[in-house]
């Protein structure tokens, strides 16, 4: 249980400093925060493991999990403009 609960509270963290360092106004509430906080740290993960960064089953740092999830923010506002 303590897992889920740490990884929603990074989540949270890792959204919330993303959306800080990301320019411009992102419409999104606490949950779509987390959830972008979570994915950011998966996509760093698998992409670290894919160029030899992180070994399976290691997780990826913090920079990397807001990095990650500065570029999902980018996709996010880029779909987000064309769907409007």
């Amino acid at each position: 249980m303590m897992g889920v609960v740490g990884t929603i509270f990074v989540g949270l963290v890792v959204g919330i400093v993303a959306r800080a360092l990301h320019p411009g106004r992102q419409s999104m509430g606490v949950i779509m925060t987390i959830v972008l906080g979570i994915a950011g740290s998966l996509l760093a993960k698998y992409v670290g493991q894919m160029l030899h960064f992180y070994q399976a089953g290691q997780s990826a740092g913090w920079i990397a999990s807001i990095l990650g999830a500065i570029v999902l923010l980018v996709i996010y506002g880029a779909v987000a403009r064309r769907a409007s």
